[in-house]
């Protein structure tokens, strides 16, 4: 394999071959046929005390390592996961729950395969976990941020790699430790048929991702003020650590493949290295993790093709607005209410899996470059509803995309029923 270069990222690193070998692979077992197209919801949820609406912590009496608990006995026994002796994550069939840093509960659900589907499994999430937060004296907030607390008030949760993210995240960029603490997202995960068709919606994606943010926007707060951010999680990402984050470098090149991609992953220092999973070096490292700011995967991992757990973690460490695995997983939201993150199911379901839609997206952003993406990430920063995304207002790409019905009136927290952001 011989990549043309099409970025200037990571220019004196090179990819172990049988690694990136790996990952070709792992991205070409995610084909799948139309007729099988799938998909799957995320939606991370902010736990706030009912007595003030401060951030519930992992660590406090009745907090959430106690909720995980009770809410165990709805889970497989044998599929919990533990780490440093507490409980940080429970399973079940299409339903994954596990905790961000700052203790925010995830729910990820599916696969699915039609868009009716992700109600009623998302609802019994609901239903047993609120039930058991309510008798601990809290609730789960779909808001983008913390309403009250402040990233310092939220210790972490004693996930392993959670503490090298933190010290690395807290001494470059911006906004590292309060994505960590205090941010919640909603991301869906869909198919593709191949390498051509998965490049397409990569760029479609990350072009309209942000447009399709504004309309879903859904953060009123941040540290404990109005949040005076359009896109604060956007804001969050973007300036934090630019090697793994935004826009994946080289996506508009016309030579842009998955060896690219592959090789740009590869290339960039893991930051933390899950070597549970890998024989060679897990007795060699206490508890089996290590931290790896400079090293990339070639440093760390054996002269071997990568495993699936080790490609898992790889891919893992790059936060892109559009994510490879092998299905795409696309980052762009706030944490939504139930309604809402349907109604954005929907709209991937409309502008994704309809071929229609997906040739008039790919013909229309045609010649599209990455500046062109950032341009309009910062205009809408800058101008909020003003804003004119590639050279059209607003209005205009509320009707191109099919932005209409998109319940903007329900709240992120029933407590607070007037509560939205401006």
């Amino acid at each position: 394999m011989n990549t043309t270069r099409v970025n200037y990222a990571h220019l004196l690193t090179k990819p172990n071959p049988k690694h990136l070998a790996s990952l070709m692979r792992f991205f070409e077992s995610g084909k799948v046929q139309p007729s099988e197209y799938g998909y799957g919801v995320e939606i991370e949820h902010l736990p706030v005390h009912n007595s003030d609406d401060s951030a519930v912590t992992y660590w406090e009496p009745n907090g959430v390592e106690t909720l995980l608990k009770r809410l165990a006995r709805f889970y497989n026994s044998d599929e919990e996961y533990w780490e440093n002796g507490h409980l940080v994550g429970l399973n079940r069939d299409k339903v994954n729950v596990s905790l961000e840093p700052g203790g925010q509960i995830e729910c990820s659900i599916g696969i699915f395969h039609k868009p009716d589907d992700f109600n009623a499994t998302y609802e019994s999430f609901r239903g047993q976990v609120d039930r058991i937060a309510n008798e601990l004296g809290f609730r789960l907030v779909n808001y983008g941020y913390q309403p009250v607390s402040r990233f310092n008030d939220i210790p972490l949760n004693p996930k392993y790699r959670y503490e090298s993210m933190n010290k690395y995240l807290g001494r470059i960029g911006s906004y590292g430790p309060m994505m960590m603490r205090c941010s919640a997202s909603t991301q869906v995960s869909i198919d593709y048929t191949d390498e051509r068709d998965s490049i397409q919606k990569m760029r479609v994606g990350t072009a309209i991702g942000p447009i399709i943010a504004w309309f879903l926007r859904n953060t009123p707060y941040f540290e404990g003020e109005d949040n005076p951010y359009p896109l604060l999680r956007q804001r969050m990402w973007d300036l934090m650590d630019p090697q793994r984050t935004g826009i994946m470098p080289g996506l508009f090149s016309p030579d842009f493949s998955w060896e690219t991609y592959a090789t740009d992953v590869l290339s960039t220092p893991l930051l933390f290295a899950d070597l549970t999973h890998t024989p060679e070096k897990k007795d060699s490292v206490q508890d089996g993790h290590v931290i790896a700011w400079h090293e990339n995967a070639a440093e760390i991992y054996p002269d071997r093709e990568l495993n699936q757990y080790e490609i898992n973690h790889v891919l893992s460490m790059h936060f892109n607005d559009v994510r490879m695995k092998n299905f795409l997983e696309f980052r762009h939201w706030d944490s939504l209410p139930e309604d809402r993150a349907r109604r954005l199911v929907d709209i991937m379901f409309s502008l994704y899996y309809n071929t229609e839609n997906l040739g008039r997206l790919t013909s229309y952003f045609d010649g599209l470059t990455q500046l062109d993406v950032e341009a309009t990430k910062s205009d809408i920063q800058a101008n909020g509803a003003e804003a004119t995304p590639y050279g059209q207002p607003l209005d205009f790409w509320q009707e191109f995309l099919g932005l209409e019905g998109l319940l903007a009136d329900i709240p992120g927290d029933p407590n607070h029923p007037d509560v939205f952001q401006a």
